[in-house]
């Protein structure tokens, strides 16, 4: 036993691991950042091209049929390539989540192809998808081909997947400090030193490469005239309460439409037909809505404005466009086209209240700002990621008060009416139905160690180590309070904020480590043995 645990936790316990940490993560941040400016740079030509041929489709009833025609085919092409690699379907987020569970092992090269050429494919159909989501999935791969490259164990795998995901959102919005939140609030949901050094050279690293090529412009730029004055900040709790409920009927509608869309009987190739001919009908009838949203983004900045029922419909059509080439799974993410949403739904509230109590309508700009962090922490739940995403999109920090009340007033509105968070319910039913669909590739069964935070509340605050129900192939090998290490045995009392290593069987991993995971974080009521 001793022969087997003496090297992963040495190296676990090591000053050289943390700094092997920061460098891989910069490795990953390269690799990472390079492949997704590659990405950009095709969907950006195959929007610009798609928008020049529909814009010329309707001159003649031939040239709209081959342009269904041609959609159709698309719609194959991605079907083949989801068949290819079925962990590429939806946005990819959901499966990074699985994968730094440990849930998921994908093949990160097949992955990478897949989901470029799907991404690229669906900009050129004109789909309502962005590329957040595919970003994140190929960041969290090229964190999982650097780890096999240096032959890490799963565990650290987990946390270069991770740094993967961060600089995937880093690269995909032009915002690294966004990247490093999501990464940590949504996708490892642990907040550690080490961890939060490495997703952030991760980041830098892949907003430099992004930059280099791309430019230091950011993907979306909303300027700050003024600042609502503190005396209408009641107002803005009533809009973080409105834009939290909005969230949460955004996810409850969102996943009926997949519901619908699952219920629909038709072989899988055939049923990405349906968002695909939808997006010809858009191409003709209301050409703004197609793709991510930088067309809507450009109508909300012309100073002219849009009317309330120019914005409504706007809204409810980029929802249900939205909604549909969700509900096909087709791959692509929802994330671009939730900021747009957020906007539209900001500068509808803004609208209205700048009619009704008389502000400056400059102000209507840091609604729309509100409306994206309010959507975000309404529709994924992660509040703090939504307020950096506002700040680095307006570069001001003197909005940071009115953006932290409209998201804490979203995120707690958003949980009472009891709907799933969104990507946490697109992890389930990924995990419910699809997870025997995916390539699983587990390596050599060995000892993987974990990291652990004790929470208050939780079954293993205030409890002697062997008054514990650890799993049967569990061993807690280290204990760090208040940053010094100590030597773990029955007796010691474990106390709230100790962060442990919990060494685990590689066999009986996943059900061990969720066990261990629930008594470090939540309640958990041990399993009668028979």
């Amino acid at each position: 036993m001793a022969s087997e645990t003496k090297d992963p936790i040495r190296r676990r316990l090591s000053k050289r691991f943390q700094v092997s940490l920061v460098w891989e993560g910069a490795l990953v941040g390269l690799l990472g950042g390079s492949i997704i400016t590659l990405y950009r740079l095709s969907l950006t030509w195959a929007e610009k091209t798609m928008r020049f041929l529909t814009g010329h489709i309707t001159s003649s009833p031939f040239l709209v049929i081959g342009w269904f025609a041609a959609l159709a085919i698309m719609a194959l092409v991605v079907a083949t390539l989801v068949r290819f690699e079925p962990a590429t379907s939806g946005s990819g987020i959901p499966q990074v989540d699985a994968e730094v569970m440990g849930k998921l092992s994908a093949p990160w090269h097949r992955v990478i192809v897949a989901k470029f050429l799907e991404g690229t494919v669906g900009a050129f159909a004109g789909l309502s998808l962005g590329r957040e989501g595919p970003s994140v999935q190929l960041g969290g791969m090229a964190g999982k081909a650097v780890s096999r490259a240096f032959k890490r164990g799963r565990g650290e795998e987990r946390l270069l997947v991770t740094c993967g995901a961060g600089a995937g959102m880093a690269a995909a919005f032009h915002a690294p400090l966004t990247g490093v939140m999501f990464a940590l609030e949504e996708i490892h949901k642990t907040f550690n030193a080490p961890l939060i050094i490495s997703v952030m050279m991760s980041a830098v690293m892949s907003d430099y490469v992004v930059s280099q090529v791309l430019g230091l412009s950011p993907v979306i730029s909303f300027t700050l005239i003024e600042n609502i004055p503190h005396e209408a900040y009641a107002l803005l709790i009533v809009f973080g309460i409105m834009i939290g409920a909005i969230g949460a009927l955004h996810n409850l509608g969102m996943f009926a439409i997949q519901n619908a869309m699952s219920r629909i009987k038709l072989p899988n190739p055939l049923r990405y037909i349906i968002p695909f001919m939808l997006a010809g009908f858009v191409a003709i009838a209301a050409p703004d809505l197609m793709c991510g949203g930088d067309a809507i983004l450009e109508l909300l900045m012309r100073p002219q404005g849009l009317t309330l029922a120019a914005l409504m419909l706007i809204l409810l059509g980029k929802y249900l466009f939205t909604g549909v080439c969700f509900g096909a799974g087709t791959p692509g993410g929802t994330l671009f086209p939730l900021v747009v949403m957020g906007a539209l739904v900001g500068a509808i509230f803004g609208n209205v209240a700048t009619n009704l109590f008389g502000m400056h309508q400059n102000l209507v700009m840091n609604f729309m700002v509100l409306g994206i962090a309010g959507l975000f922490a309404g529709v994924v739940r992660a509040p703090v990621t939504g307020v950096v995403l506002a700040f680095e999109l307006t570069g001001s920090l003197d909005a940071l008060l009115s953006l932290s009340i409209v998201s804490v007033f979203a995120y707690v509105t958003a949980n009472l009416l009891q709907i799933d968070p969104y990507y946490e319910h697109l992890l389930a039913r990924f995990l419910g139905t699809s997870a025997d669909e995916t390539h699983e590739h587990w390596g050599g069964h060995g000892r993987q160690i974990h990291s652990y935070v004790v929470e208050a509340s939780c079954n293993a605050a205030n409890k002697a180590i062997s008054e514990i129900p650890w799993p049967e192939h569990a061993l807690v090998v280290s204990v760090r309070r208040h940053g010094r290490e100590i030597l773990p045995n029955g007796a010691l009392v474990l106390e709230e904020g100790d962060r442990i290593l919990v060494l685990i069987d590689e066999k009986e991993g996943d059900e061990s480590e969720s066990t261990v995971r629930m008594l470090c974080h939540g309640t958990f009521v041990p399993k009668e043995r028979p």
